[in-house]
């Protein structure tokens, strides 16, 4: 998104709308990451997209918060053409732009994303495995389950949570005990998650 279009932009924004768009900047600064992504997203919404270029423009120059919002961007326009550069903001070291591609290549779900998203799951960080998990279960692969399985004995309230929840997606029957024990785990969003994979699963 080039620098003169957000200028214009704001130029013919009301009052109101630019109300808006300064409490959102504020929030980019945010110390909670989910903050910060929401907030990115909702001022793309805000802007608009813009052309690919310009988008990739701002990806390339753009500060942190100009370059989450690209990101976010590339998704909303989608097609193979967005693929190289979000593949390749997996691969940074910015926490930041890397758990925001993640997740805009899950919802996505090409294909050719699936062995990046994989790799993903050796991330050190607890988080970005969990971004991770959650992208794979929009491809609903079964071959899938056996990368995935593995994290349902997290025991972290996190990780088994994403876990059931993309495995109850992919609809491995197998699963059915694995998710029941789960129901007892000391981890609340770790229950909630092992009843929604049950519900997902279809009947034997």
């Amino acid at each position: 998104m080039a620098v003169n279009f957000c200028n214009n932009a704001v130029n013919m924004e009301s009052d109101a709308t630019r109300k808006r768009r300064e409490a959102l900047v504020a929030l980019l600064k945010d110390v909670c990451e989910e903050v910060r992504l929401a907030a990115a997203q909702a001022l793309e919404a805000l802007e608009g997209i813009g052309s690919l270029d310009e988008v990739l423009a701002l990806l390339k120059k753009g500060d942190l918060a100009a370059k989450i919002r690209a990101i976010y961007a590339l998704g909303e326009i989608g097609g193979e053409k967005v693929l190289s550069p979000l593949i390749y903001c997996i691969s940074r070291p910015e926490e930041d732009i890397k758990s925001a591609a993640i997740e805009v290549l899950g919802k996505l779900a090409h294909p050719s994303a699936l062995p990046h998203l994989i790799e993903r799951l050796k991330e050190p960080d607890s988080a970005l495995k969990a971004k991770a998990i959650a992208a794979l279960a929009n491809f609903r692969e079964p071959a899938l389950a056996k990368l995935l399985t593995p994290f349902l004995d997290a025991n972290d309230g996190l990780l088994e949570a994403e876990a059931a929840l993309a495995l109850g997606k992919i609809g491995d029957v197998t699963l059915e005990e694995k998710f029941m024990k789960l129901l007892q785990s000391p981890h609340p969003r770790t229950r909630e998650a092992a009843a929604r994979a049950l519900g997902n699963l279809p009947l034997t």
